[in-house]
């Protein structure tokens, strides 16, 4: 058994984080006072929007979503049944902030900014294919870069107090520069700004995932880069944690439903798992791979098995897929179900993806999620010095 797997059932940390993750119920969204008002745009199902309600909690918080936006049905109807009383929008963001940055405000915004009111925290995940190293098609100039802008369009309009997005590494070569852009326009509003690349293995993320990080915050005494800088130390000397930490329990989970059953691989793709069992191998040989896959590729994960004691390599909306990553399990002749997919993600047993019966969209939803842990460290270091300015507004007639 992994060392690390034994020691880290005696850590306070990893034994949280485990209990959080295979909880069933879940988290009170009673509106009690006090609570910290977020708006959360490209929401998918909520890992922005779960993380810091757990960090709120800890505080004696609640979250109060005063906005949530993704043009997603399913990650909507998904984040609407997390968060009951949140208000929702299941279309583009373009379409609700329609305005140019530094332009008049539109009629539509106008109404949005008048529904939202006073904002604590303003979350994002901005679309991030057009950025990534496996998109050759468009890669570094892809239209879909600039919703990054939109961001600061929210900020302009919606003035939080602190602003936390996250993307891939690759978000700054984009050669329309919307990152850049967006961070300029903040430090224009006076925003103070921290970025950087962080592993959020050293959150407590069981899998090899590097991202860009903002944090921009105003009207608080905090250094916001000092805040990501921050994340860069592992929160416990259990790091990296282990696939076996995250996934062991459900080995051999019945496979009633899509969340809990692996994918149907073609027969060729079967013939290559059963292999790589009989042969008691990790990685497939070059002459049993794909011809596209062979000789100089420089995918040399795909087609492999998950190491138990090591993190499992980034998780992607792939993930069905032995062609598409070392998505292979560990200790049984198939690929990940989409329940251990999620794990590996960091989601809590409490999100009800079994609701969820077509494949693609499990796909979809758990590969493109932000790990609620990311904003759960964020929120933990932020939500102090912004309470002065919470308990200030909890008595005002104007805070709605």
């Amino acid at each position: 058994m992994d060392e690390t797997y034994s020691m880290s059932r005696g850590c306070n940390t990893c034994e949280s984080d485990i209990s959080t993750l295979r909880s069933t119920a879940l988290p009170s969204t009673s509106p009690n006072w006090p609570k910290l008002r977020i708006a959360d745009l490209f929401s998918g199902c909520g890992g922005l929007s779960l993380g810091l309600q757990r960090a709120a909690q800890e505080f004696g918080y609640s979250v109060d979503v005063r906005l949530a936006v993704d043009s997603d049905e399913v990650a909507m109807t998904l984040y609407r049944s997390l968060f009951p009383s949140a208000t929702t929008f299941c279309k583009p963001i373009e379409d609700l902030l329609d305005g140019e940055i530094g332009s008049r405000t539109t009629m539509t915004e106008k109404a949005v900014a008048q529904q939202v009111g006073s904002l604590d925290f303003l979350l994002g995940g901005p679309p991030c294919q057009g950025h990534s190293n496996l998109n050759n098609h468009s890669r570094r100039d892809d239209p879909r870069n600039r919703l990054y802008l939109r961001m600061a369009r929210a900020a302009e309009l919606l003035n939080p107090s602190a602003i936390i997005v996250e993307n891939v590494p690759t978000v700054t070569s984009d050669v329309r520069r919307a990152a850049h852009e967006a961070i300029e326009v903040l430090e224009d509003m006076e925003y103070a700004i921290g970025t950087g690349i962080v592993d959020l293995w050293n959150l407590g993320v069981p899998q090899k995932r590097r991202r860009h990080i903002v944090v921009a915050v105003r009207g608080c005494d905090v250094d916001p880069q000092d805040v990501v800088d921050r994340l860069k130390t592992p929160v416990c000397e259990h790091i990296p944690r282990s696939v076996r930490w995250a996934i062991s329990d459900l080995e051999d989970t019945d496979q009633a439903n899509p969340f809990d059953s692996p994918s149907k691989p073609y027969p060729v793709n079967q013939s290559r798992i059963n292999w790589l069992f009989e042969n008691d191998k990790m990685d497939l040989p070059n002459e049993l791979r794909p011809p596209c896959h062979r000789s100089d590729h420089s995918y040399t994960a795909m087609y492999g098995r998950m190491l138990w004691d090591a993190p499992a390599q980034t998780v992607t909306t792939g993930f069905n897929c032995m062609g598409q990553g070392r998505y292979v399990h560990p200790s049984r002749p198939r690929v990940i179900t989409p329940h251990e997919a999620a794990r590996l993600q960091m989601l809590p047993d409490f999100i009800d993806f079994a609701s969820i019966r077509i494949r693609k969209h499990l796909a979809k939803l758990i590969g493109n999620t932000v790990p609620p842990p990311l904003s759960f460290a964020i929120g933990k270091t932020l939500i102090p010095s912004l309470i002065g300015t919470v308990s200030d507004l909890m008595s005002s007639e104007t805070y709605q």
